[in-house]
């Protein structure tokens, strides 16, 4: 898939474990992990909003497009 999440490296940088960061969403750990590895088939807007202010980032900071 050439869409590729940097939500952890995002996460990594700011130092907020998973489960501090989905406790701060509202979501399980299981959500944000399947979020994490990409294996999500889509995002909302509302769950991406709410992680672009938890970690103080744009939508593009955690969402990268990649030509195949």
């Amino acid at each position: 898939m050439p869409i590729i999440v940097n939500l952890d490296v995002v996460m990594a940088q700011r130092k907020i474990r998973s489960k501090d960061l989905a406790e701060k969403l509202g979501i399980t750990e299981a959500n944000l992990s399947i979020l994490k590895t990409g294996k999500a088939k889509a995002v909302r807007f509302s769950t991406l909003d709410a992680i672009c202010d938890a970690l103080d980032c744009q939508p593009g900071d955690i969402l990268e497009y990649k030509k195949e």
